[in-house]
């Protein structure tokens, strides 16, 4: 099988694994990622190159990919279906209403990913995925974000404005969106403990704990 394959997924899925084994590793004063236990969710797991990397790095844990239409799940089974602590993916619109038992495993879920969607989706997305972790998620439990962000209403290099404006030709509603309105979101859906890193790429690594629901 012909699998489709993400240069950009290729090129960060390292340095985001550098990341989430400090974010996932629940005893912080080991380097045993091996002792984290429960279900991690990715949010447009795309072509599956993401989480084929990072399940196996993380064995304890019970990796669940979803994507909004189900026509990408056949590339993420064809990359993930040999991995034991990967599961099936899931059918999930993060604007819609996220499903209390969308996690199929007996087991809590600790922690929420996405990378590279919010410049891709409308401006809504931001407000579905942090209403939809803060539904699914126990107190404590992780998000973790990762993309090209405006700070302080610039971009971090004209490359990136020039990636913006090709977005918005493809489609209006598409860019680069400013951190700081994503700060605002996750702060009102109860999100805390928030971790900025610098990314390859001029992109951020962002992380939440989810602590309490703030507005409804």
């Amino acid at each position: 099988m012909n699998l489709p394959c993400s240069s950009a997924a290729e090129r960060n899925k390292q340095p985001i694994l550098d990341v989430l084994v400090a974010l996932l590793n629940t005893h912080q004063s080991s380097a045993d990622v091996e002792s984290a236990r429960g279900c991690v969710l990715e949010i447009a797991s795309g072509t599956g190159q993401h989480i084929e990397y990072f399940a196996p790095h993380f064995p304890a844990l019970q990796w669940v990919p979803s994507e909004a239409e189900g026509r990408a799940f056949a590339a993420i089974k064809a990359r993930t279906g040999h991995l034991p602590n990967v599961s099936p993916p899931i059918a999930l619109d993060v604007c819609d209403v996220w499903p209390l038992d969308l996690v199929p495993e007996k087991q809590p879920l600790v922690a929420v990913l996405v990378a590279n969607l919010f410049h891709i989706s409308p401006v809504e997305t931001l407000t579905g995925f942090f209403r939809g972790a803060a539904t699914v998620l126990s107190s404590g439990g992780l998000v973790h974000v990762y993309g090209p962000f405006k700070c302080g209403g610039a971009f971090n290099s004209p490359g990136d404005e020039r990636f913006d404006a090709s977005l918005r030709q493809r489609d209006p509603a598409w860019g680069i969106r400013d951190l700081e309105m994503v700060e605002c979101i996750a702060a009102d859906f109860g999100f805390s403990h928030y971790t900025r890193r610098n990314m390859p790429a001029n992109n951020l690594s962002l992380s939440w704990r989810y602590m309490a629901r703030v507005v409804g």
